[in-house]
């Protein structure tokens, strides 16, 4: 690896679009989003539902995964994320359904959300504009619009803590303003660790980017840290433009453990990066230890993160906060610009050529 991670240099040559600006600012947008949603005012009978169903994809989609996780514990109905052209056929009238699309383009998104149209589903949209907007207007559903230019995996904080806020006014969860406070302290104090100024040595985000340079990353997470490890692999995915994958406890224990053993020459390749939390049980604590010596028997490296703060919320996005930098430094490893998707583009434009 002869790229220097504490070459201020390197920023500026290989991250034209500025994507580590954007991460910068994730506390910030955390706090503005947050006020946002509560200032926003949900109509009276959206508390009447027996479920929630987020439609989205992508950067769009994970805010749901997060928030339906981090709150499985408390919430008395089921948040279920919808990735799919086709809305489930249990949605109805006890239905509230929440189209999450950055662009408001995303034609997945649009598609199930035209469905829930002729349903009588409460209904919800949250998006910067494109068609998204324009139906929702024209169908007076109320629309929850933000101003925030990014790369829409990098504006989570809207797709994540409105949901939030909306489960709080509709008094399916308990408050959660608490815990975004500490939310927002803890990313700053971590942010002041691990940002590009902070030398390799002494950064916990720049030594786990030189572990994976050249490597394949398998994530784990679980409990509340399972969908930060998707999170982990899509940013991964899309700002290293890297190969990355993730699987969740305790399932993995019950099929991924049996696979360290073939090929042989892929261990030395891989690296584990295990996630953890003080909310996971004891249970899965120890499975994590276990399944550490298993990876140490096949070879495999593997290493822990562990989450920053009191609250469940802090926790998940301290974990959050550590994956966008360790894959945007890994990037900068690579030599490539973190924030164009140019793979994604060319697949929307190939699919454009085909729409009816």
């Amino acid at each position: 690896m002869s790229t220097n991670l504490d070459d201020p240099k390197l920023y500026s040559r290989y991250d034209p679009g500025e994507m580590l600006a954007r991460i910068h600012e994730v506390p910030r947008i955390c706090q503005q989003a947050w006020q946002m949603a509560m200032a926003f005012d949900l109509p009276e009978d959206y508390s009447r539902i027996d479920r929630v169903v987020v439609l989205g994809m992508g950067g769009s989609a994970i805010g749901g995964d997060l928030a339906a996780s981090l709150v499985a514990h408390e919430a008395k109905l089921p948040i279920i994320v919808n990735r799919q052209y086709q809305l489930p056929a249990f949605v109805d009238d006890r239905t509230l359904v929440i189209a999450s699309s950055y662009s408001g383009n995303t034609e997945e998104t649009l598609s199930s959300f035209g469905q829930a149209l002729k349903t009588g589903a409460r209904k919800l949209a949250i998006t910067t504009g494109g068609k998204l907007k324009e139906t929702a207007k024209e169908n007076g559903v109320p629309l929850f619009i933000f101003d925030y230019q990014a790369q829409p995996r990098a504006a989570l904080a809207f797709s994540l803590l409105p949901i939030l806020a909306f489960m709080q006014k509709l008094g399916i969860t308990g408050d959660k303003s608490a815990g975004v406070a500490e939310m927002v302290e803890v990313l700053d104090k971590l942010a002041q660790e691990i940002n590009e100024t902070v030398p390799a040595a002494e950064n916990r985000a720049k030594k786990l980017a030189g572990e994976l340079y050249g490597r394949m990353p398998i994530i784990y997470g679980g409990g509340i840290t399972a969908e930060v490890a998707h999170r982990w692999k899509t940013q991964l995915n899309e700002n290293s433009k890297a190969w990355a994958f993730y699987e969740a406890f305790s399932e993995l224990n019950h099929n991924a453990v049996v696979g360290y053993q073939f090929p042989i020459e892929l261990a030395p390749s891989v690296v584990v990066v295990m996630l953890r939390s003080s909310y996971l049980s004891e249970r899965l604590i120890r499975r994590y230890q276990i399944t550490a010596r298993l990876l140490e028997q096949a070879g495999v490296r593997h290493h822990f993160e562990d989450g920053a703060g009191k609250s469940s919320l802090a926790q998940m996005m301290s974990l959050v906060l550590i994956g966008d930098y360790v894959s945007y430094y890994l990037a900068i490893l690579n030599q490539t610009d973190p924030s164009p998707v140019k793979t994604i583009d060319f697949l929307k434009a190939e699919l454009g050529k085909s729409q009816p």
